[in-house]
């Protein structure tokens, strides 16, 4: 089992994903976008970073690499794909899944740790949590405001496709504790197969033991079953 870790100009958090995989026994290898999708690789990472330097929109040029078009087919297939922060981005812009990641509400750069509440705990990157559970993660985006179209967003939440919600540190949903901006304080959504999922915190960040919390081997450990 090998996840691919793919790298575009601007990544920077890939290598801190291969390592947190690592850590779990997971095999991961970094791939150059344009070297395209191993045949052997049992999961993918779209990685954090800042892909063309978030050229016309973040996330859109990588989107738009040949190497999506072999994600997508493995996504299909039911290869599980996970986008972070810029892959959640690439993810959106590659319509792996629904709606689009835009400038934050503060206009600003956010970087901190916020409190995400797990909506669904039935799927593969949440089944290690608790439904309701509250869990603490890192951001930081400058465009990490979840925009839908209503209809669609009235679909998301009935179909039980949001992973995780902002949150404070008791699980309550407020402006106050969204820190972006995104609708419905919306964090994380998978795709119509819930293998493919989106996340604008980093799980990476929170699951090497020597660097603090643990939370994110949740996530994490969906490669490894």
């Amino acid at each position: 089992m090998t996840v691919a870790v793919i790298q575009f100009g601007g990544s920077n958090c890939d290598r801190d994903t291969v390592q947190a995989l690592a850590h779990l026994g997971i095999d991961a290898e970094l791939v150059w976008h344009e070297d395209g999708l191993p045949d052997d690789a049992t999961g993918i990472v779209l990685p954090g970073g800042f892909s063309y330097g978030d050229y016309l929109r973040a996330g859109a040029m990588a989107a738009r690499s040949p190497i999506m078009d072999e994600v997508r087919e493995a996504a299909d297939a039911g290869t599980p794909v996970l986008g972070i922060c810029n892959g959640a981005q690439i993810g959106c812009e590659s319509s792996l899944t629904p709606g689009a990641f835009t400038t934050n509400e503060s206009a600003r750069f956010q970087c901190e740790h916020v409190h995400l509440r797990v909506e669904n705990a039935d799927t593969p990157w949440t089944d290690h949590f608790e439904e309701g559970e509250v869990v603490e993660f890192p951001i930081a985006h400058g465009e990490g405001r979840y925009e839908i179209d209503d209809e669609r967003l009235d679909e998301l939440e009935a179909d039980d496709r949001v992973l995780f919600r902002y949150c404070d540190e008791d699980g309550e949903v407020s402006p106050e504790a969204n820190p972006n901006g995104s609708k419905h304080s919306i964090a994380g959504v998978t795709g119509e197969r819930d293998s493919v999922a989106v996340l604008m915190p980093h799980p990476e960040r929170v699951s090497l033991p020597d660097i603090g919390s643990t939370d994110g081997q949740g996530v994490l450990r969906a490669f490894g079953e």
